[in-house]
């Protein structure tokens, strides 16, 4: 079965991104600050995200050891990721791998490939600036696109 639906799911401090591509284009975005409160808020966005998007696929972050995501980032992105699961959609963890010199520079290569998001792209902080909020779209936009390059092999992988 060829999946073309998918919902990316990513976590930052205080926000939570969703990203919802098929058939490879992006077709919605969301960025909510209630979702990062808590692991059990977090999982009732995503069911709600799922219930009314209806993905065959969810795409989160695989949190491994040198992730520098904070504790409660990790349990919201745990949280989403079990949600998902509940669901009997293909799970997908992905693995955060940085392609670029910085998230800024992945951010505009991705906007190049999905114009829709365009108007969305952070601007690049100065160290003393908090980071922008709409990096979490651009994360859950990297995963999606992540498993995009090779879906055989990332849902494979889902199904154990």
């Amino acid at each position: 079965m060829a999946v073309s639906r998918f919902l990316g799911i990513a976590a930052a401090s205080g926000r939570v991104g969703c990203v919802y591509v098929i058939h490879g284009r992006l077709r919605d975005w969301q960025i909510s600050g209630t979702a990062s409160r808590s692991p059990e808020d977090a999982a009732m966005h995503a069911q709600r995200w799922i219930t009314r998007l209806e993905p065959e696929a969810v795409v989160t972050e695989k949190i491994t050891k040198t992730s520098h995501k904070g504790e409660k980032t990790r349990a919201i992105i745990a949280a989403m990721a079990d949600t998902a699961a509940q669901f009997h959609v293909y799970d997908i963890s992905v693995a955060r791998v940085q392609s670029y010199r910085n998230k800024y520079e992945e951010a505009a290569a991705l906007a190049e490939l999905y114009p829709e998001i365009k108007d969305w792209l952070p601007p690049e902080r100065r160290f003393y600036d908090n980071e922008p909020r709409n990096t979490v779209l651009f994360e859950a936009l990297a995963l999606v696109h992540k498993v995009l390059d090779d879906p055989t092999t990332a849902i494979a992988a889902s199904m154990g």
